[in-house]
């Protein structure tokens, strides 16, 4: 089964299904799940088994996760978890918050750098459990050439990588690891576990004064060990900004002041838009260099060009060294 979400919402991660026995040497695939959404996690997955399992894995049924039904990916995800001494799968979860952070940062750090570090640690880290790889194959990301000749530069021990354009549906082992990113990121997004309390809000003073005492009643009622339990509408559809739920939800869940819960890319035009239009404004007041300089400006004789701070502690210069 894909690894559970619900402690690890905020935080990127990687995990791994158990470690193959079969002899070597292996092939490999890499997909992602999750580039385009607004909300929830960038996926990638790397699938891997013997070169001598390739007519065998023709006939599982593996393909493009984004053709298939959600229940034919859970029956895949199945398939690719039953015969552990062949095949092996892993997924790097990178959280909405670590995406907008790096984009957001001064010298930022784009989507696709990201999915390359995310690329680059899934096979590295299947090399450093000892798995002898002869071929890697990548779904495109820019320029095909350019990044074909990165990641051989990367993995020179790999004799064979090759990227290509929609990857996972010509190759079976690139179809795998689509599905293993797809239905870890579809469960990331049905486990969510939101860290943000939503704040009841009564639409009238009746609600106030009424029924808003019997809802804390029943909160206090609930309230056991871990605390008071609170909900978040998890109606956010796909996560895609064309997706009428995930607009739907964009509407309903902006905090004026705050803005959105950490499900939500603060990096994505969608989101910067929606809080520019109806986010409260915010004024940064910094005086900066400009209160500095009066401050040294207005002392004079042994105090000019001394630190503000010797002025508030009321220290003054008694004498020449």
């Amino acid at each position: 089964m894909s690894p559970s979400s619900s402690s690890s919402s905020s935080s990127s991660y990687t995990h791994h299904s158990p470690l193959p026995t079969a002899d070597g040497p292996y092939i490999l695939g890499v997909d992602e799940a999750g580039r385009g959404p607004v909300l929830g996690p960038l996926v990638y997955g790397v699938a891997y088994c013997p070169l001598s399992y390739k007519d065998d894995l023709d006939n599982l049924g593996f393909a493009d996760s984004k053709t298939l039904t959600p229940e034919v990916r859970n029956e895949l995800i199945n398939t690719l978890n039953s015969d552990p001494t062949n095949l092996a799968w892993s997924v790097r979860v990178i959280s909405p918050q670590d995406i907008s952070s790096g984009m957001l940062r001064k010298n930022p750090t784009n989507l696709n750098q990201q999915s390359q570090q995310a690329t680059i640690t899934l096979i590295r880290e299947v090399l450093d459990k000892g798995i002898q790889l002869a071929e890697v194959y990548v779904d495109a990301l820019g320029t095909i050439d350019k990044y074909q000749q990165y990641l051989s530069s990367t993995f020179p021990t790999i004799p064979s990588i090759t990227v290509a354009t929609k990857a996972d549906s010509k190759y079976k082992i690139v179809g795998a690891a689509s599905i293993a990113a797809k239905v870890t990121r579809d469960r990331c997004l049905d486990d969510w576990a939101f860290e943000e309390l939503p704040e009841p809000v009564a639409s009238t003073e009746e609600e106030a004064t009424g029924e808003e005492e019997e809802k804390e009643e029943k909160e206090e009622e609930e309230e056991g060990e871990s605390g008071p339990r609170y909900r978040w509408n998890t109606e956010y559809g796909s996560g895609y900004p064309s997706d009428p739920n995930t607009k739907a939800w964009l509407k309903a869940s902006l905090e004026p002041t705050f803005g959105f819960p950490s499900i939500a890319r603060f990096s994505w035009t969608t989101v910067k838009v929606i809080m520019e239009k109806d986010g409260h404004a915010v004024q940064w007041f910094d005086e900066g260099q400009a209160s500095l300089i009066r401050a040294f400006d207005s002392a004079k004789g042994r105090e000019r060009d001394r630190s503000h701070v010797a002025n508030d502690l009321c220290l003054r210069s008694v004498g020449d060294l």
